[in-house]
Parts: C-alpha cells; sequence; structure tokens
C-alpha cells in the first residue's frame, strides 16, 4: 500500500504538468483563432469594398452613359420639327385639327415624354396629351428661353408637384417671323426608377449641386448635404455598435438614412452635371462573415477533436491508474475477507450465548412450579364457574343439572392431571403417540372451557369453521391448550376495548389454518414474543409461558404459529398445521 501510495505521489506533478501543457495549448489555438479571423476580416473587407467600388464605378459609367444618350437622342427633335411645314402652316392658319395627332405619330416614334406645340402668346395649341391644351406656359422657361434664342435650348423645371421636368425647346420661324414654340419633355423619371431597383441610392445634380434626379424623391430640389441630413447621421455609441457587429474597419464616406454607406461620383458629359452612387456595406459585411462563418466552424471542430483527443487520453490514464490499485484493491478484499471472518466469529459466539441462555430458561422451567399455575388457571377457573353454579342447582332442587355440572368438573380435573404431565413437551420432545383429530372439535372444546369468561365479558365471539371435517394428525388435548391459550390472550388484550370482538376462522384445504383476531391494541415486540417468561401483563397476571407452550406443541405437531399486527387493529395469531393424508394413514 505504501509503494502504492508513493507511486501516486510521482505521478501527481507529471500530471499537473500535463495540465499546464494542454491549456497553453489550448490558449495558444484560441489566440491563433482569434488573430486568423481579424486578419481575414481586415483583408477581406477591404478586397470586398474594393471590388464593389469597381462595380459600383461601372453602374455609374453605364448609368450617366444611358442618360446622356437620351438626352442627345431627344435634342434633335426640336430642331425637325421647327421646319416641319404641316406645323409652320397651323400656326399660320390657327388650324389646328390635324396637328395634335401628329404630334402623337412623332412621339411613338422618338420615345419622348411629350411634345408641345406653342404659338407665339405661349398658349398650348397642340399636344401628346389633350388634357393640356389651352395652357398657358408663357411664364416657363422653356418658352422664354426658346422665345430668345436661335437654337434649341434646354431647360428644367420644378413645378409644383416636387419633380423637375427636363424639355427641349426651339423655336419657329416664318420669313424670319416668329410664329411659336415646339416643345420635346424628356422623361428622365424612367431611369430614377430603374435605379432605384438596383442600387441602394442615385442623384444626379446640376452644376449648381442642386438635385434633379435621386432615387429618394424627398431630396430632389434639395444640396447634396441637405438631403442627406434629412435623417440625422448616428451618435458615436451607435456607430460603436455598429462597428462592433458588423466588424466595420474602413470609414464610412456618408450615412445615409443613418447608414454607413460608400460614395462614388461620376462627372456626366452634360452641362457640368454630377451623378453620385450611395452603396451600403451591408452586401461587403455578408460576404465576408460568411467566410469568417467558415474559419470559425473550422476552428470549432480541430477545437473539437482535440478536447476528443484529450479524453481519450484521459481515458488512458485512468484505466492506467486502475490499473495500478489492483494491488489496493486485492489487500482491501483481504481486509474485508478478515472481517468476514471476524463478524461470523462474533455471530456463532453470540449463538452460542444465546444457547446457553435457553438452556437456562429450560433448567428454569423444571424448577418453575408457576408453569403449573398458569396451564391450570383456566381449568381452575371453569371449575371454580361450575362448582357455584352447582351449588344454586342444588340449591333450586335441580339435581341432574348439578350432576351435569360435576361431570364438566370431573373432565376438568382429568385435563388437568393431562396438562401436568405434558408440560415436559417444552423441554424435550414428547414421545406420545399421534392420532387423527378434527380440528374442528378441539376448538369447540377450547370454546367450552373459555365459556364462562367468554359470556362474562360480553364479548362479541365470530366464529367460521367448514362444514366438512378438517383432519390433522395430532394431539386433541394439546391442540385444546393452544387454542384456550390463544383465546385467554386475545380476552387479555380487548380487556380494556369498549366494544370487544374476538373472530376465530378455520380454513382447511392443502393445510388447516387456524386464526385468532382480536380487536385489542396490537403487540409492541413481536420479535421476543414467544420467548419464555416474556410478558407484558401486569405482576401478578401471567408469568408468559402461554405461548412459548403452545408454540412448542405446534411445533412437535409438524407446524407453525405465528403472530402479526392487523392493519386495522388489534393481534392475529395463525396456526398452520399439515393435513392428514387418508390415503397414507390406511396403509
Amino acid at each position: 500500500m505504501t509503494a502504492a501510495i508513493e507511486h501516486s505521489d510521482t505521478l501527481a506533478p507529471r500530471e499537473a504538468n500535463l495540465s499546464w501543457r494542454v491549456r497553453f495549448a489550448l490558449l495558444a489555438i484560441f489566440m491563433l483563432a482569434v488573430g486568423t479571423v481579424y486578419i481575414t476580416n481586415q483583408l477581406l473587407s477591404a478586397r470586398f469594398t474594393q471590388s464593389t467600388l469597381q462595380r459600383a464605378q461601372l453602374r455609374l459609367a453605364l448609368y450617366s452613359g444611358n442618360m446622356v444618350s437620351e438626352l442627345q437622342r431627344n435634342s434633335i427633335v426640336p430642331r425637325l420639327l421647327a421646319s416641319d411645314a404641316e406645323l409652320i402652316g397651323a400656326l399660320n392658319s390657327n388650324d389646328y385639327q390635324r396637328t395634335s395627332q401628329r404630334l402623337m405619330s412623332f412621339v411613338d416614334e422618338i420615345g419622348a415624354a411629350a411634345i408641345l406645340l406653342l404659338d407665339s402668346d405661349g398658349l398650348v395649341v397642340a399636344a401628346t396629351d389633350r388634357n393640356r391644351l389651352g395652357e398657358t406656359q408663357r411664364n416657363l422657361p422653356h418658352f422664354r428661353e426658346a422665345a430668345r434664342a436661335s437654337q434649341t435650348v434646354f431647360t428644367t423645371h420644378k413645378p409644383d408637384t416636387g419633380v423637375y421636368d427636363f424639355a427641349y425647346s426651339r423655336k419657329i420661324l416664318s420669313n424670319n417671323k416668329p410664329l411659336g414654340v415646339i416643345v420635346v419633355e424628356v422623361d428622365l423619371r424612367k431611369f430614377q426608377s430603374a435605379w432605384a431597383g438596383i442600387s441602394d441610392a442615385v442623384i444626379v445634380a446640376a452644376a449648381g449641386g442642386q438635385i434633379l434626379l435621386a432615387t429618394e424623391n424627398s431630396w430632389v430640389g434639395l444640396p447634396e448635404q441637405e438631403a442627406l441630413a434629412l435623417r440625422s447621421a448616428p451618435s458615436a455609441i451607435d456607430r460603436a455598435i455598429q462597428a462592433t457587429q458588423d466588424w466595420t474597419v474602413l470609414s464610412a464616406d456618408a450615412y445615409m438614412q443613418g447608414k454607413a454607406v460608400m460614395r462614388q461620383e461620376l462627372r456626366v458629359p452634360f452641362r457640368g452635371w454630377n451623378m453620385v452612387l450611395f452603396t451600403t456595406y451591408g452586401g461587403i459585411r455578408q460576404r465576408v462573415n460568411a467566410v469568417l462563418a467558415l474559419e470559425i466552424m473550422g476552428f470549432s471542430i480541430f477545437l473539437a477533436l482535440a478536447f476528443y483527443q484529450l479524453s481519450r487520453q484521459t481515458l488512458t490514464r485512468a484505466l492506467f491508474f486502475q490499473q495500478e490499485s489492483v494491488d489496493l484493491r486485492q489487500l482491501n478484499i483481504r481486509l474485508q475477507r478478515e472481517i468476514s471472518e471476524r463478524k461470523k466469529v462474533e455471530k456463532n459466539l453470540e449463538v452460542a450465548e444465546q444457547t446457553l441462555a435457553q438452556s437456562s430458561k429450560l433448567a428454569a422451567l423444571g424448577e418453575m412450579s408457576a408453569a403449573v399455575s398458569h396451564e391450570l388457571n383456566q381449568p381452575l377457573a371453569a371449575m371454580k364457574t361450575y362448582l357455584a353454579g352447582a351449588k344454586l342447582l342444588l340449591q333450586r332442587k335441580r339435581l341432574e343439572e348439578a350432576l351435569s355440572s360435576f361431570q364438566r368438573i370431573d373432565d376438568l380435573i382429568g385435563r388437568m392431571s393431562a396438562i401436568t404431565r405434558q408440560l415436559k413437551s417444552y423441554a424435550r420432545k414428547g414421545g406420545e403417540e399421534l392420532v387423527p383429530v378434527d380440528v374442528r372439535m378441539a376448538v369447540n372444546g377450547a370454546l367450552e372451557i373459555m365459556e364462562p369468561q367468554l359470556k362474562s365479558r360480553q364479548i362479541s365471539l365470530s366464529k367460521t369453521m367448514p362444514s366438512a371435517p378438517v383432519m390433522i394428525l395430532g394431539d386433541q388435548l394439546r391442540l385444546e391448550q393452544v387454542v384456550v391459550n390463544l383465546l385467554r390472550n386475545a380476552l387479555d388484550a380487548i380487556s380494556a376495548v369498549p366494544t370487544p370482538e374476538i373472530e376465530l376462522l378455520l380454513l382447511g384445504g392443502e393445510t388447516a389454518s387456524l386464526t385468532v383476531r382480536d380487536n385489542g391494541e396490537g403487540i409492541s415486540d413481536l420479535d421476543d414474543l414467544f420467548e419464555p417468561f416474556f410478558t407484558t401483563k401486569k405482576p401478578g397476571d401471567g408469568v408468559g409461558l402461554g405461548l412459548a407452550i403452545s408454540s412448542g406443541i405446534i411445533t412437535d405437531l409438524g407446524g407453525r404459529l405465528v403472530a402479526r399486527n392487523s392493519e386495522t387493529a388489534g393481534a392475529v395469531f395463525e396456526v398452520t398445521l399439515p393435513i392428514l393424508n387418508t390415503d397414507k394413514s390406511e396403509v
């Protein structure tokens, strides 16, 4: 045992060193994972940001080209229409019945938003939209500037709708006399709808900085800074939270509706216009986070494998320690074996002491005259009752009934003589010859002896016995003695009960079973109940031999006497005896 303890002491420092090495390795793996994720985030954020910027520049170029192409395509239309003979003839003759229809045919060909024909007073005399006929546009910029210029002019106008109108206009001359103005409106708002479905936000600003087109309608007519300020930029705390959530490492170019965005600008080759595209970092973060999730998953799997390997090593060390402790277990087994042997010796000694005590009790039993007095109490009490009854009968000159009482007294005297001879059955096996006995007769005989005491106490006696004989091989007198003792104990148990009850139940079958039940207080000590001289009665009421003698008699007859407490109230004594085999008895 000492060697095993010393061996375990030498293993302790080695195990501690291993534990420190494992902790250091796990910490290193964790730091490597954090560093890898951080560097990957930096590199991929910069790379994806750059690719996003390049795509934004390509989109800007495409948007700008489409818009300029649309403007150029509509710019030549006023020049062509200004020299149209039918339009000039209509202005000269003031006959505009077919003019609007002609303008509609041009709209379908060139794809303009609308075409208007104004007379010299600025009144709409022909239009592709008939609802606009009769409007006065004398004060609008496209009429005023076209009337003063000799070439096609481009104008912007923001009516009450809050959206800019773009138009090309040109003065119509006949013999150098101004007859009116032709106006071609350009539909640039269709690009605005297309941009809103692809990009995050796009604006087109004039040379002065005023926004002409925007995916956000509320920005139109405002400078860029005022448009972005419509919704305040996030505070420093909000920015810190956003940086923590998104791992954003690049500073934002601007904030649009509370979101950090990248800003890309391109000069449009038309009247000094600028086009600006705003792109959020959401797509970049999604792509970066997808790669980071794969890296984290990989490190998690690696750590899981590492923990699995550590658990296997721990299991190996546990098996090693288990093998090392075999000697200790064997030593413990030998020690337990010695302890068991000592307990066995102590138990044998205890049995010997109990045997000696039992022998002492048996020796004392032979010397105790109290045993004879105890067994003769019931017959003597019955004789006393019968003598008192016979005396009363003689006084009343009822001689036949008195002789019957004397006959019963004589029978009891014979029974007392037999009892004194059979007291030796408790100390040693009896050698008397056993004969077939009907248990019912023994029960009836015991009840006859106890009849005076049962009637004097007004006890409710319930007796249940089969109609057929219940035969055993035994001695009727000794069996009656057992039943009398059980009834006497039941009477003593119910002495303080207001409604005393005794139940006798005899059953036949494979064994003869006699049960005596009372409704007293029950038995407090079942273990010592059948010990000689054990009694719960008051001094002078008994010496504790009745149940001991009864148990010995039943044992001699090959049966068993047991006692238990009832589930409801009182005690239950059960006598079990083997049934007489009539076939064997006849042989």
